[in-house]
């Protein structure tokens, strides 16, 4: 497993993993608090909790909405920077697709409580992950453009 992989699995675990286990520990440990602070502010656990159980609406209502969308950020930053300081060289542009992942799965909350496929809710865990996906792929598209067309 390669060191980028490692750094950004354990930022998945939990944001400032990866940066206790580089030896940066400040910022690992002031990563962890915001995310003990966002969660329990949002109410991120009841709310995955209602989601699973299929209790979509009680889980919008649970959900503390200006907590809730620091979260993408706070995670995608714990994973961008825990990328760049692996081993290895980082390529121009390399925040785009975790900038675009953080704006798309904020979109994805902000329209949760009443985004439906047909008659079902998707609710605010579900509908956040996958608007993951398409911001991803427009960054890494945005990142790929300007490393073709050398705009450094």
């Amino acid at each position: 497993m390669t060191e980028k992989l490692k750094a950004i699995l354990w930022s998945i675990a939990l944001p400032g993993f990866a940066q206790l286990l580089k030896g940066k520990y400040l910022k690992g440990v002031i990563l962890i608090f915001l995310e003990f602070l966002v969660n329990v502010n949002s109410h991120l656990n009841l709310i995955i909790i209602y989601n699973f159980q299929g209790n979509i609406g009680k889980a919008i209502e649970a959900a503390n909405y200006q907590w809730l969308m620091f979260n993408p950020c706070l995670y995608m930053f714990a994973m961008w920077d825990a990328y760049k300081n692996a081993k290895g060289e980082t390529p121009p542009y390399l925040f785009l697709p975790f900038v675009f992942g953080a704006y798309f799965v904020t979109i994805g909350l902000i329209y949760s409580p009443s985004f439906k496929i047909g008659q079902m809710l998707i609710g605010p865990v579900w509908l956040p992950i996958l608007f993951l996906v398409p911001g991803l792929l427009v960054g890494h598209l945005i990142k790929h453009l300007l490393q073709r067309l050398k705009i450094y």
